[in-house]
């Protein structure tokens, strides 16, 4: 069994100078959570009272007490160092410690952490980063469009695209998927526009003609971040002639089958090279049909643990039994979780991310199943697929988590008609 020195009685060569705890060595005789409250003193001190900023202090406070100072000693190491220079300056009064100031600097990866820091700790207001990425965008897009076009691509982009993603916002459903795709929507508009103008057209002239050309000029693909441009022209009274024919969504294409299903299963639950939380989300993907971008928004409250020590996940209202092995391994997840790559409080997420206060990026999960030939997406399908025909719709839309009309498609794709299931049951 190990102990540490001062329990064997004898003198510790690995005891902090400062502290005298052989937890986390650092340097000599010094320890990381010594060498990094240090460094912070020295980081976040306002020059005018000789003291930590007092604004700043939740920043020490979370840094200091963090699982791994090691990390933290990592960051303010890390070159170019652009966030320890920014805290400097605000310790330092040069600038405002506030969103204002963000808005000012390029939203890069070094400036979205710290800001997503402050946020947590609470030194700034909540703010969704992928929100306020969009208008310095916006105006770089429409920087060299004509005035008319630049004007009428500001009001779809404010008015419809980022007010979908502040109402997808409030319901914790903007993905990085989505924030793309609303991207690529006013990027489209733009191209619909240049293709108007090349034609003596602009959106309130241009026929339904025109927007036939426009799909061959495209491809002849059926018509979709186009579709939102023209419906938004139609609703904003600027243009009422476009109509998009409805075109019949087809039926979804199932390409895994049983045999692959099962052999990914089989690799997710007993291959021990791959990260544990890989595992636990590709296992929850091709098990119980759950989306990726659900999967990492997952609470540790929706995993609970009996008395015999069987794991249940509430993927909607009803709580599931996890299956063996599978429940050993959220188990030793739950034991071994970081709580975030720096903070030392518990967010609550499942699967915290690299970024305080959020979860898990699904890419981290998908990138690493399609790397081992893995495809989240499809094997979903092929889940939904078996499902929908072993499970009444009404009860596998309440298990896990879709609408009783998407569950009722998948189950005439699987040939099993339940439309007798809620009449049976009330008998």
């Amino acid at each position: 069994m190990l102990v540490c020195a001062s329990c064997a009685g004898v003198a510790s060569i690995f005891a902090c100078s400062d502290c005298g705890r052989e937890d986390h060595p650092y340097g000599l005789h010094r320890c990381a959570r010594c060498f990094l409250r240090e460094r912070l003193t020295h980081l976040l001190t306002d020059p005018a009272t000789g003291q930590i900023h007092h604004q700043l202090r939740p920043v020490f406070d979370e840094l200091v007490n963090s699982e791994r100072p090691q990390t933290g000693l990592w960051w303010l190491r890390k070159k170019p160092g652009v966030g320890p220079q920014l805290l400097k300056q605000m310790a330092c009064g040069a600038v405002g410690i506030n969103h204002d100031t963000f808005r000012t600097l390029p939203s890069d990866r070094s400036h979205d952490y710290l800001r997503s820091l402050l946020v947590a700790v609470g030194v700034l207001d909540p703010v969704e980063i992928r929100i306020e990425r969009m208008p310095p965008w916006i105006e770089d897009v429409v920087a060299e469009l004509p005035t008319e076009d630049a004007a009428l691509i500001r009001r779809f982009a404010h008015w419809h695209v980022l007010r979908q993603m502040r109402k997808a916002a409030r319901t914790r459903q903007l993905t990085k998927t989505m924030a793309d795709a609303c991207r690529r929507r006013i990027r489209v508009a733009i191209d619909f526009l240049a293709f108007l103008n090349a034609h003596d057209a602009s959106a309130e002239t241009a026929s339904q003609d025109l927007l036939e050309r426009y799909r061959e000029h495209v491809g002849g693909k059926t018509l979709t971040h186009e579709y939102a441009f023209v419906v938004w022209l139609r609703d904003s009274r600027i243009n009422t002639t476009l109509t998009i024919p409805d075109v019949p969504r087809p039926w979804p294409a199932v390409t895994v089958s049983d045999a692959q299903r099962w052999a990914a299963v089989d690799r997710l639950l007993h291959d021990t090279t791959l990260r544990r939380y890989t595992r636990i989300g590709g296992l929850l993907t091709v098990l119980f049909a759950q989306p990726l971008s659900r999967i990492v928004a997952m609470r540790t409250s929706q995993i609970t643990l009996s008395d015999d020590q069987a794991v249940y996940a509430t993927f909607s209202t009803i709580p599931i039994q996890m299956p063996p092995v599978l429940d050993e391994l959220i188990r030793e997840h739950l034991e071994h979780r970081g709580k975030s790559l720096y903070a030392s409080r518990d967010t609550g997420w499942l699967f915290p991310g690299g970024n305080p206060g959020h979860h898990l990026a699904t890419e981290n999960i998908r990138s690493q199943l399609v790397a081992i030939g893995i495809k989240p997406y499809e094997n979903r399908k092929a889940t939904l697929f078996q499902l929908a025909g072993d499970i009444p719709s009404p009860v596998l839309a309440e298990l896990i988590g879709i609408t009783t009309n998407n569950a009722a498609e998948w189950a005439a794709l699987a040939a099993r008609d339940w439309t007798d299931y809620i009449a049976e049951r009330a008998r």
